[in-house]
């Protein structure tokens, strides 16, 4: 192993698409899902050290561009130091003009998960303890299932996600075509689990104004600690008009493309709380920089996808909420992160704990 004396230094980028299957198919307002893909990302070093992270793009065919994107993005990371701040700074210019929104900025994301690692390993420390904070657990809701089910069914399946890591919080998925039939499901699952497990609705972008005002006044007294993205994630003026008229907080944020953006629907009052997606938001720098503006604004932060990464940085967001939940990376997880009374145990290792399980990689590994 080389002399660390003078930092890491980057030998090579791979990228590796996945597609694992869902343990539980998830139907929702923008689509239906029974797989999942991924890209595997590893940022390799002249020191031997390895850092790790993943992205989620949500549909097969979106993977191919992030991947060409990442390889031509990861060559010229070659013979550089391992500085996620220069790495941003070098892609500022490339961003500028292929846009800092969608693939482009997704993809600086990826790569800034992994660099974050690589500095976490290399100092020997998990990376919530490199970025100052400590491993204590992190209160996380279940998002695993309840999608757009039968409103009769969905009783017995927030049970069953309840008993998964003895979860106290569950996200319900509303959209379906009757409002009377998403008012079902929500009542089904509260007599089901009770008053003290805290229920969200996530709307998944299905609405048009005019009926997200009467759909999501209906919801309004049904005790649910936010309704999610009622319009489409850019029209801000329509979900300031929401939050300004409802009892119930409106969450937005899994579509913040960087910090900026969530601060605009902050000042925008479009939105009572808040909730980044890893890829969208810029990596862990991105991520650190909204943290910032949501304390500074007061505004409570949650985490979208991507639970492993985002319980380490939950830990040292001022305004930390609740985590989302989800287990689809498992299937290409050499050691899965654990859940226990509802809360996200942060393993303790060096780096960010990503560790891949090489034999199902190969299994599920996708040609594109």
């Amino acid at each position: 192993m080389a002399d660390r004396k003078d930092g890491l230094v980057v030998r090579d980028v791979a990228v590796r698409p996945v597609v694992v299957p869902l343990r539980r198919p998830l139907a929702t307002k923008v689509g239906d899902f029974s797989q999942w893909p991924l890209l595997l990302i590893d940022v390799t070093t002249e020191q031997g050290i390895t850092g790790r992270g993943y992205l989620a793009p949500y549909l097969t065919r979106a993977t191919a561009g992030l991947r060409t994107i990442l390889a031509d993005l990861g060559a010229a990371l070659r013979g550089q130091p391992v500085s996620p701040a220069a790495a941003m700074a070098g892609a500022r210019g490339w961003l500028g003009l292929a846009g800092y929104q969608g693939l482009a900025l997704a993809t600086v994301a990826g790569l800034d998960i992994a660099l974050w690692d690589a500095l976490a390993q290399a100092a020997g420390l998990p990376l919530v303890t490199l970025l100052g904070g400590t491993l204590a657990p992190v209160p996380a809701y279940n998002s695993n299932g309840l999608g757009l089910i039968p409103p009769e069914r969905a009783a017995d399946e927030a049970l069953e996600l309840l008993d998964e890591g003895g979860f106290t919080a569950l996200k319900v998925r509303v959209g379906r075509d009757r409002p009377a039939d998403d008012i079902a499901a929500v009542r089904n699952v509260r007599a089901a689990v009770g008053d003290q497990v805290t229920l969200v609705a996530d709307y998944n972008q299905g609405l048009g104004l005019g009926e997200a005002l009467e759909r999501c006044r209906a919801l309004d007294g049904e005790g649910l600690a936010w309704i999610e993205e009622p319009l489409r994630y850019d029209d801000l003026d329509g979900h300031a008009r929401l939050a300004g008229g409802l009892a119930t907080p409106v969450m937005l944020g899994e579509n913040f493309y960087g910090p900026r953006a969530m601060y605009d629907a902050i000042r925008s009052r479009a939105c009572d709380l808040v909730m980044p997606d890893l890829m969208r938001i810029g990596g862990v720098s991105g991520w650190l920089q909204a943290a910032a503006i949501a304390d500074v604004t007061g505004l409570p932060m949650s985490s979208h996808l991507y639970p492993e990464v985002s319980g380490h940085l939950l830990r040292v967001t001022p305004t930390r909420h609740w985590l989302e939940w989800q287990d689809w990376a498992h299937p290409v997880l050499a050691q899965p992160f654990e859940v226990r009374s509802g809360e996200l145990h942060l393993p303790d290792v060096p780096g960010n704990g990503l560790a891949w399980d090489e034999t199902a990689v190969a299994h599920y590994q996708a040609e594109l």
